[in-house]
């Protein structure tokens, strides 16, 4: 390399973000994953064997996708070739694949074909990719932020192995961090800096375990400052760091693992849970309406007759938040949240009616008993509608012993918490006086 060409190299390094400056060369340097990087696990031993197959890596951003995709043609000897989703065309896939074609019949290097952003590709551009992938003329590393069962073509992605990745550890960001301020070659090690502990924590927890929102910050507050050595301290990592960005897609992932955390922790009985999960949905944006929904169905799923309150208080807390509005029906959700959470629990009613509709679409229709037919219209004496039938105010207790059904079934079953355990002790009483009318000759 003439020095032209050097000094161009050192200008377009220099220009690049210290994250960007930061990837490791060698697998060794990465850091995270562990739970299929680590030794002794799949990806690992893929590339140990050099069976490394097409894979799609699925996973938050600044976890390292891209990075890991450029490490492992290294590893396995491959050449790297990167197409985005979100810029390239079938036009520019093709061509990529032609080459990797050609050189594979020439005896040349394999290719390994890095998609960042998979799940964009529509479904044509995305079986384009199917028969190269199919017979092994590219390795595929497909990455994205969408769960690929749903965004990516089923046939890519049975003809892939998915790795999931997981958000940094917080011991991890402050590796990097630690590591970034020493290097004086890709890092910032020229300049002199104090990393105070309390920095470090800080930018651990708020990156939500981004390397590259961790890095950037030490970048903003280490060139920012005027004092030698630089003194990286709290203070001026809260102000070097970008306001937190929830990762939240209202169709996607984000949005229904939030909603099953928070509806799951209210089952559960953890009002604390819930209010985090609520806190954390409210602060990414999402619709009061759905959260809305998702506690009336609660009410009637999970807490039911156990508390007949939780009901019309989360119908109320849904009128409640359609009047008020946000900020304020923040306090509405709060209230309903922590009192569902805290309800008696019962699924009974949830449970009987699932039992009920599967006997109507599997079993045999049941003909409605005739004393229970309709009797009000011209000629339902003569078919002998209402015939035996018993007005129930009329019977002692309010309860006539007569059949309702016609078999014997019994899909309520109360449990013995809340109201729900007196309404066990009265249905008792009822179902033994209902039964005199089945058991009578």
């Amino acid at each position: 390399m003439n020095l032209f060409a050097k000094s161009e190299a050192e200008n377009m390094r220099r220009a690049q973000p210290l994250a960007a400056r930061m990837r490791p060369s060698t697998l060794a340097e990465f850091v995270g994953q562990q739970q299929f990087l680590g030794e002794g696990k799949l990806l690992r031993r893929l590339l140990k064997a050099d069976r490394l197959s097409s894979v799609i890596f699925y996973g938050p951003p600044g976890t390292g996708k891209t990075t890991l995709a450029r490490l492992l043609a290294v590893e396995s000897r491959r050449r790297f070739v990167q197409v985005s989703a979100v810029t390239s065309g079938v036009k520019e896939l093709r061509a990529v694949l032609d080459q990797a074609r050609d050189d594979l019949k020439l005896g040349g290097q394999q290719t390994l074909l890095f998609v960042d952003e998979i799940h964009r590709f529509n479904r044509a551009q995305q079986d384009v990719l199917l028969p190269d992938v199919e017979e092994g003329v590219v390795t595929l590393v497909g990455a994205t932020t969408s769960n690929p069962f749903f965004a990516v073509n089923s046939a890519l992605v049975s003809r892939s192995q998915i790795f999931q990745f997981e958000p940094l550890s917080r011991e991890d960001i402050k590796t990097l961090l630690r590591r970034a301020a020493k290097d004086a070659e890709r890092g910032l090690g020229d300049v002199p800096i104090v990393l105070h502990d309390d920095a470090l924590d800080f930018l651990a927890e708020v990156c939500d375990g981004d390397a590259r929102r961790a890095l950037s910050a030490l970048e903003v507050g280490v060139l920012s400052s005027d004092e030698r050595p630089v003194p990286f301290t709290r203070a001026l990592a809260e102000e070097s760091v970008q306001r937190k960005a929830i990762e939240y897609d209202p169709t996607g992932d984000s949005h229904y693992d939030a909603a099953s955390a928070l509806i799951k922790s209210l089952r559960g009985s953890d009002p604390d849970a819930a209010l985090y999960w609520l806190a954390r949905m409210l602060e990414a944006g999402e619709d009061v309406r759905f959260l809305c929904r998702r506690l009336i169905i609660l009410a009637s799923e999970d807490v039911g007759n156990a508390d007949p309150q939780a009901l019309p208080l989360a119908v109320a807390a849904m009128q409640a938040c359609e009047f008020v509005g946000l900020p304020e029906c923040q306090l509405t959700l709060s209230q309903c949240v922590t009192y569902l959470a805290c309800a008696p629990k019962s699924n009974a009613a949830t449970v009987a009616i699932g039992e009920a509709r599967q006997d109507v679409r599997e079993g045999r229709l049941l003909p409605v008993p005739v004393h229970l037919r309709d009797a009000h219209y011209r000629g339902a004496k003569q078919l002998g509608h209402g015939q035996g039938y018993q007005y129930a105010h009329d019977a002692e207790g309010g309860v006539a012993a007569q059949d309702y059904l016609g078999v014997e079934r019994e899909y309520y079953r109360p449990v013995d918490r809340g109201f729900e355990q007196e309404l066990a002790a009265r249905l008792a009483q009822i179902r033994a006086a209902l039964r005199q009318a089945k058991e009578a000759p």
